[in-house]
């Protein structure tokens, strides 16, 4: 998490990092700070407590000015947030910004108060800043002194350093954590995301690891184990719609809900006809495909209940074992992996540290190969996978995924039923799954035009504490969803449970002070839905079920039912994510809390 900006240019480059910032602002908003070399040499230095913003107007306040700077956005990891655990940390004329944690802080530190530094905050950042110094007085030398650095320190990290005495020269490198080099005229810049460069640059280099960067106005140069030209590594981004402009929504997630039928239209297009075509998984997939006999899926947060999902749709469909596993724990246990098993890791950015670390452990596994379905074409993760799907959704600003969320269950039923293909999936039931997803983006349309309803349903939540939701089947994942959806915006306690589950402890904590929300889709198991509902009802909670508009439940006292547009049961748990999001969304909204940023949370999880 958090995000880092440097720029080395001919002219003033404050607005730019700020701006920067601004668009790196969902990596994390508890403090940010800027510093810059300026004209008379010396470093520059202004950090705020809270969001972009106050640094922003400290900033009109107190212009700094120069040539060269670097800049942050923090989510705390050591030190509660404050202005002096804030970034950038100073040392003697060094400046330091970064992302990642340091795990030997604690020694380094010690060592470093016995040769007389001090330090003002609780970072592990403040450990790099003077080590920094301290290896540049022992050499002179700033890109040795950097080497020296990188060869003490222990963790995940992307650092980025300017120096008093080096004052064109930004220096910066990255272990575990993004870091990507824009591509100027007269001027270069470093960013965790090529996101807050935009507005300068199009051309970039992402950066690998391992790998040490100089960066100067009129040259770019790469010390590490891909030192190839740097022309030869650059790549040109699309000119796609500024994802940072909110139009007329007054939220980016009510935006992002709003975009998921574009959204879905896009990671369809030119991946299904009649039938999922194999060649959107990139080359070779076909034959890596023949070959599976198991899938394990890895992920983190809203992306583990999207394989959830995915394992019905595997095993019913595909008649393949599938298991999932939250990455965190995945890559700390001894497994047993099944011949023929393809990892499938799911991530928006690309760069979930646990994700990632749990594909390179993978790699003493016996994995057929591993396949990652990302929303970022140039991330860590797809560089180190056999097999990619981009997901298509376009950049998601708010912290909570909605749009990436539908996009990889879209994407993960493509694959269901092109895995599927070479094993129990006739092409019949090949052939209805296209059909399902192609009509999945109208259907997705018609289910937004509950908003309102929903809108009036979100105000019997407001004063509550506690909430259930509830599904079975491939819906179970999504009464997850809609739980989590709800806990980290509103801040309302809330569970998901398998509704067969209620008698086995969950229906104890039923009365009529918590909503129950169900999904009730018309499959083989609505009347044993039904059935668990009517248990609800009989301990006098309100209940509020999102139901198919062919299944027949009576709304009367305490039981409000919207009805969701028919679907195909292949993508009905994409059709009723929508309805969940939108109720987490105005319940956010009625309580006034921050929507897109919501407290101790940040969007891109890099760290552990």
């Amino acid at each position: 998490m958090c995000g880092i900006v440097g720029v080395v240019a001919q002219r003033d480059v404050c607005d730019i990092l700020i701006e920067g910032l601004r668009r790196l602002e969902y990596r994390g908003y508890d403090s940010a700070g800027v510093a810059l070399i300026d004209e008379q040499g010396k470093i520059r230095r202004i950090r705020r407590l809270g969001k972009v913003s106050e640094l922003d107007e400290a900033c009109h306040v107190d212009a700094p000015f120069g040539h060269t700077g670097i800049a942050h956005t923090r989510w705390a990891t050591h030190g509660e947030p404050s202005e002096l655990n804030a970034h950038p940390h100073v040392s003697h004329g060094v400046a330091v910004v970064h992302n990642g944690i340091i795990e030997n802080h604690e020694a380094l530190r010690e060592k470093l108060i016995t040769k007389g530094y001090p330090f003002e905050s609780a970072t592990d950042t403040e450990v790099l800043a003077h080590q920094l110094h301290f290896e540049l007085s022992q050499c002179g030398d700033l890109r040795e002194a950097m080497n020296r650095l990188l060869d003490i320190i222990r963790g995940a990290y992307a650092i980025a350093v300017i120096d008093e005495n080096n004052p064109e020269t930004l220096m910066a490198a990255r272990s575990g954590s993004p870091l990507v080099v824009g591509l100027g005229i007269g001027e270069n810049y470093v960013a965790s995301d090529p996101q807050a460069l935009r507005p300068v640059t199009d051309r970039f280099i992402f950066l690998e690891e391992g790998e040490l960067v100089e960066v100067t106005r009129g040259e770019v140069s790469i010390y590490g184990h891909n030192e190839a030209a740097v022309d030869s590594r650059a790549i040109t981004l699309d000119d796609r719609h500024d994802a940072v402009d909110k139009g007329n929504f007054k939220h980016y997630m009510l935006k992002e809900i709003f975009e998921q039928p574009d959204a879905l239209t896009r990671t369809i297009s030119g991946r299904v006809g009649k039938l999922v075509f194999p060649e959107a998984f990139g080359a070779g997939a076909a034959d890596i495909f023949k070959q599976v006999k198991a899938v394990q899926i890895v992920a983190c947060g809203s992306s583990y209940y999207t394989g959830l999902v995915a394992k019905y749709w595997f095993e019913h469909y595909a008649g393949l074992p599938c298991q999932v596993e939250i990455a965190s724990e995945l890559r700390y246990r001894s497994t047993v992996v099944l011949p023929g098993t393809l990892m499938v890791a799911i991530s928006q950015s690309g760069e979930t540290a646990d994700t990632l670390a749990a594909i390179r452990a993978a790699d003493n596994k016996n994995y057929l190969a591993k396949l990652c379905l990302c929303n970022v074409p140039n991330s860590t993760m797809v560089r180190e996978t056999d097999l990619s799907l981009m997901l298509e959704a376009g950049a998601e600003i708010c912290v909570a995924s909605t749009k990436a969320f539908t996009n990889q269950l879209a994407d993960l039923l493509m694959l269901v039923a092109t895995v599927g293909s070479y094993n129990e999936l006739d092409e019949a039931m090949h052939a209805e799954i296209a059909a399902g997803l192609l009509e999945l983006p109208q259907i997705v349309e018609k289910t937004l035009a509950l908003d309102d309803d929903i809108k009036k349903m979100a105000e019997q939540f407001v004063e509550k504490h506690h909430a259930l939701f509830l599904g079975r089947g491939s819906h179970y994942p999504i009464a997850l969803e809609g739980a989590l959806k709800l806990k980290e915006i509103s801040y309302i306690h809330a569970e998901g449970y398998p509704a067969g589950e209620l008698k086995h402890g969950p229906l104890a904590l039923v009365d009529d002070d918590m909503p129950v929300v169900a999904v009730a889709p018309g499959d083989d198991l609505i009347e044993k839905l039904k059935s668990n509902l009517e248990e609800v009802r009989a301990r006098g909670a309100e209940l509020f079920i999102f139901a198919d508009e062919h299944v027949s439940i009576a709304e009367q006292k305490g039981v409000t039912v919207l009805k969701v547009p028919a679907c195909s049961a292949m993508v009905s748990p994409i059709v009723y994510t929508i309805p969940v999001q939108l109720l987490a969304y105005h319940v956010a909204v009625l309580k006034g809390t921050d929507v897109d940023q919501p407290r101790n949370l940040a969007k891109s999880v890099t760290v552990e």
